[in-house]
């Protein structure tokens, strides 16, 4: 026979192969020198014997026919690597110039063609050789001639009922000479009586052809912008040219406004569909890049409409793997181009999803026909049902997540009162006069401000006598420092707060009345600092990858994947997920972050949080100015300063006073402490100690330029803390309460970050601060549970409400973000959904929000045990640390009746987050996430998978000064009785060894696992708690009355008949 060579059932290599590659994978090499090794060995186990004694096993062959430049590029090369690990494929890549030069009948023979067009390849051939050898076709070769040419393809999506920009086709063709009426005016043009005023589209009939103009108004400079494909970096320039082309044939449509972004949907298979949005080549023509010199593409995700949109344009060009252009503009999505074969660059996640995907298809067409023992995955368990920390299996329905920030540098604020008329201009220019207040983040903004103060210390530097400047210069120069920092504005880290104040600020003493004027000024706050570490960015990414693990364990296709469960539903559109962020930086990068890992994105955090993390500024929901808040806290910190202004040891009167609701953390704390005003003048003498010692360091040649972590110098290390010494300690010889959460925020931070540097006696610091802090925080939010309620109602009503209506939908019969059963095949449970609602606050709302559940009335700790456990434990935490989490999750029992109260069930759990420093021995030990999962002793190790979710890489461009002691890989164990997967107790857990903590948190060693505070509420109970609270916290009036009556109620617990009427 000819070509033997290319038969798998003659040519005994293949099978010689693939008996080594099966041996070689059963061993599971776990790096390239053991790969060789085991090469090696498993070769020589071999018998010689072998190819005649064992019948030939037969291997699909999947061909790729197509370009060189296309069959080698990364994400072909990614997919097939994934691809060949299917046990009975094999891949062969046709050579170029086997496909140009030789005959159909001379190409290697295959069983699958996976073949597309590009510039230069022989299509005709190529439908020549699936008519000869008729293999099972990826996409259909015939509609690709349709796919190069634009009109088809409009005609096409035309015919599927798919939205397209309002256009018209000139078809410069003699023998259609009515195709071809143009008549072009200065501001539109008419084409065979459509007419398109500018701004309009003119697109070459040809698609291979990306020479697209676009022509602008003259009312706009006329002019047009010629995009082409992308050249270095640019994909379009713009020409003063207004005339349309006189020769060719072009379709010319509206233009349609998206806001700068166009999205790029990439179809495999018609249930699956990935999307990203790029930067518009028509917006300036430069293509933005990121670190690696990559164009960046921002992740999004589609409407329920956009997701039938991407069904349709796969199946009506017969396109498996296909990708076409989408413009979301004035509320709807357009078509506006369909590319044909096209891969997501730069996503692992993509090709893993890409080549489990194709060889499932080609498994579950061809397997059958050679014989193959392949049996083929099922979707049976598709609905996503989970064992809740009860035992039951319920399907779950919503989670949401009240999540506080990563970790951050130290926040900084400077205070200074201005009077000269440039900062008066500035405070009318942006409406300051309208409220009497104004915040300055946009880098245009914070721009002027520096141009004023570098224009003030240019004119003190010339000594000019006339110029009225009365602005200190030291505070001048700090603001013009701060300002210049990282040498450009991002606006997320700096803002400037300033304040009118009518008659200046008041006078502190006697003399100052005398030379102080009695006119207006501004009181101008600078806040720097409180920025997102690549520490905290880490902890984000890797508490977003473990959160997947809380959705269900992958059914069908993926099974055996940690944390799949989640990732399906959301490629396959039933995943209903919004992520709220409050306006703060780091809050805003740290749920960038989070998504990053939940979801698998890669790439850069900025692209991530312009496209999916949502601002929620509005009505206070996870914003609150502090300015604005009750007058109950300021009367609660008024009383702070009192008792902790005490020079004598806490007596019993005193552990009323500051705990009477009995929270073990704080009377710890306070025996710690024992006398406030001593504690004091020993932190303030370490913090001393420590200025002391960095300014002998800064004297020291060797040390002068050494960097600390994130980029900071010993001068700004030096700086905040000689700040906090002079702040601390006031003239008055009192101290300042107020200071101590600074310092001790200070303190952390250099215990974590900058231990390196040795310097003596911070962990005394850290100790003393740490237990002042545990007293003055959490009491800051109320000391009694009245005033805990009262103030929380004034943080995070909104927040409250807005849970509310999360849970409340979800049981709702809703539309958005279901397929539609008509399109829905394969997927067993089109009109099923998960909800989430992930809430990324600061510390404020998450203090808030637990007082809330824990004072205003849920249930009664005397009635019911677990509630009383859960009590114990919170009141046994002493910091909501950073990514400190509550979460809320509801599950539906659809074996219970529609009207039954249990048919929908609640649980509550909670984590303090990050672990502090050398907390392990005292961690406070909660009762797990899932006990439940205890029941089964019978365990077996989990077979592994093609690529263990666990290897996503955290982002390359942020090293870590510290090791994080984040485990890389998880010892993940199937639970063969409910599928739920659980994690074997490490030893830097053992405070928990007795107990079955949440499995997906015990992937990030460096935060507290999930604890259940209560797994038995329903709906109803929840709903109806809820109300109580809006209601009571809705009530100003009630509350005022409330605060004022607290000022008599100092020492006790509150009555309880006082709290029922509340709630």
């Amino acid at each position: 026979m000819e070509r033997p060579s290319q038969s798998p059932d003659l040519n005994p290599i293949v099978n010689l192969w693939s008996e080594l590659r099966k041996c070689v994978r059963a061993r599971r090499p776990a790096n390239l020198t053991q790969l060789h090794q085991l090469c090696q060995e498993e070769w020589a186990k071999i018998h010689p014997t072998y190819l005649i004694s064992q019948p030939p096993e037969r291997q699909i062959v999947v061909g790729i026919c197509s370009m060189m430049k296309k069959s080698k590029s990364k994400p072909m090369t990614q997919i097939l690597e994934r691809l060949c690990r299917f046990e009975y494929i094999t891949v062969v890549i046709f050579p170029e110039d086997v496909i140009l030069n030789e005959p159909v009948d001379k190409w290697p023979l295959c069983d699958c063609l996976v073949s597309f067009h590009s510039k230069g390849f022989p299509l005709d051939k190529a439908v020549s050789y699936a008519n000869l050898r008729n293999p099972l076709l990826i996409n259909d070769l015939n509609t690709q001639y349709y796919i190069q040419d634009r009109r088809e393809v409009y005609r096409i999506l035309q015919q599927e009922g798919i939205d397209l920009p309002r256009y018209a086709v000139l078809n410069r063709d003699p023998d259609k000479p009515d195709e071809c009426n143009l008549v072009e005016g200065e501001d539109h043009v008419e084409v065979n009586g459509e007419v398109f005023p500018k701004p309009f589209v003119e697109k070459p009939v040809c698609a291979e052809d990306h020479n697209v103009y676009i022509y602008y108004p003259t009312s706009a400079g006329g002019g047009s912008q010629r995009l082409f494909r992308k050249i270095g970096s640019r994909s379009s320039v713009y020409s003063p040219e207004s005339n349309v082309r006189k020769t060719g044939s072009y379709i010319y449509e509206e233009f349609m406004p998206t806001d700068g972004t166009d999205v790029k949907v990439y179809t495999v298979g018609p249930d699956y569909a990935h999307a990203e949005a790029r930067k518009s080549p028509a917006l300036d023509g430069k293509v933005e890049r990121d670190s690696e010199g990559k164009e960046i593409r921002y992740p999004v995700m589609l409407t329920a409409m956009e997701k039938l949109v991407a069904r349709k344009v796969c199946l009506a060009f017969k396109q498996t793997v296909c990708g076409f252009d989408l413009l979301r503009a004035n509320g709807h999505s357009y078509v506006c181009d369909v590319n044909g074969f096209s891969f997501v660059k730069n996503s692992m996640k993509y090709y893993d999803d890409c080549a489990k995907i194709l060889g499932n298809i080609v498994m579950r067409e061809l397997a059958p026909q050679f014989h193959i023992p392949w049996s083929i995955p099922t979707e049976a368990e598709d609905i996503p049902i989970v064992p809740t920390t009860s035992g039951t299996m319920m399907e779950l329905r919503c989670v949401i997540a009240i999540i506080r920030h990563g970790d951050r540098t130290p926040k900084q604020k400077m205070k200074m009162e201005v009077r000269n008329p440039m900062f008066f201009e500035l405070f009318d220019k942006y409406g300051g006069y309208k409220t009497g207040k104004l915040k300055l983040k946009k880098p245009k903004q914070l721009q002027e401000v520096l141009d004023i103060a570098r224009q003030l210390l240019l004119e003190l530097g010339d000594g000019r006598e006339d110029c009225e400047i009365e602005e200190k210069k030291s505070k001048l120069e700090q603001l013009k420092t701060v300002l210049e920092m990282y040498g450009h504005f991002s606006g997320i880290n700096r803002k400037v707060q300033i304040t009118y104040l009518p008659h200046g600020q008041p006078k502190t003493s006697s003399e100052e009345e005398d030379t102080r004027k009695e006119c207006p000024s501004l009181l101008l706050v600078l806040k720097w600092g409180g920025e997102l570490t690549p520490a905290g960015r880490v902890q984000a990414e890797e508490l977003g990858r473990a959160f997947r693990c809380m959705y269900p364990g992958g059914q069908g296709d993926y099974a055996g994947f940690p944390g799949c469960g989640l990732l399906r539903l959301h490629s396959t559109y039933r995943h209903d997920l919004k992520i709220y962020a409050s306006d703060e930086g780091r809050v805003q990068m740290t749920a960038a972050a989070f998504a990053k890992g939940l979801l698998a994105l890669e790439g850069e955090l900025t692209p991530i949080l312009v496209q999916m993390v949502k601002s929620a500024n509005m009505n206070g929901l996870l914003d609150n100015d502090s300015d604005s808040l009750s007058g109950c806290q300021h009367r609660v910190k008024a009383r702070l300063h009192e008792i902790m202004q005490k020079d004598q040891e806490f007596t019993e009167e005193d552990y009323d006073r500051l705990a009477p609701t009995g929270a073990s953390s704080v009377v710890n704390s306070m025996r710690i402490v024992e006398n406030p005003v001593m504690t004091c003048d020993q932190v303030y003498t370490l913090i001393q100690s420590l200025t002391s010692q960095i300014r002998k360091r800064l004297e020291d040649p060797k040390s002068a330029d050494l960097q600390l972590y994130h980029s900071e110098s010993l001068e700004l290390m030096l700086q905040r803390w000689s700040k906090l010494e002079r702040d601390f300690r006031m003239k008055s010889g009192r101290y300042d309460i107020s200071k101590i959460p600074d310092i001790y925020d200070c303190v952390k931070y250099d215990v974590q970050h900058n231990a390196t540097l040795g310097l003596e006696d911070t962990l005394e610091l850290f100790r003393l601060s740490r237990a002042l802090a545990d007293i003055i925080i959490p009491q800051e939010y109320g000391i009694n549970k009245v005033e805990k309620l009262d103030i929380a109602y004034a943080y995070c009503l909104p927040l409250v409400k807005k849970i509310q209506l999360d849970l409340q939908r979800t049981h709702e019969d809703e539309s958005v973000n279901k397929l539609h059963p008509l399109y829905s095949r394969g997927v067993m449970s089109p009109g099923r959904h998960v909800r989430t609602r992930l809430y990324f606050t600061s510390e404020s709302h998450v203090h808030s929000l637990l007082s809330t559940f824990r004072y205003g009335g849920l249930l009664d700790e005397e009635k019911d045990q677990q509630w009383k456990r859960a009590m114990d434990y919170l009141g046994a935490v002493s910091e909501l640390n950073y990514m400190t989490q509550i979460v809320i999750m509801l599950y539906e029992d659809n074996n219970k009746d529609p009207s039954s109260e249990e048919r929908f069930h609640v649980e509550l759990h909670f984590s303090p987050g990050v672990k502090g420093c050398e907390e392990e021995e005292k961690a406070p030990m909660g009762f797990g996430f899932r006990p439940a999962s205890a029941e089964n002793d019978q365990k077996q190790t989990d077979p592994g998978s093609l690529e263990d979710l666990s290897r996503d890489e955290p982002d390359r461009a942020l090293p870590l000064s510290e090791p994080m002691g984040i485990h890389r890989r998880s010892p993940l164990i199937r639970n063969r009785k409910t599928g739920s997967m659980e994690v074997k107790s490490h030893t830097h857990t053992h405070t928990h060894t007795t107990f079955y903590c949440f499995e997906g948190c015990s992937m990030v060693p460096s935060i507290y696992p999930l604890e259940t505070l209560h797994n038995s509420l329903s709906l109803k109970q929840v709903d109806e708690f809820i109300t109580a609270v809006c209601e009571t916290g809705g009530d100003a009036h009630s509350r005022t009355t409330r605060g004022n009556g607290l000022l008599h109620t100092h020492t006790g617990k509150p009555h309880g008949n006082v709290l029922t009427r509340q709630i």
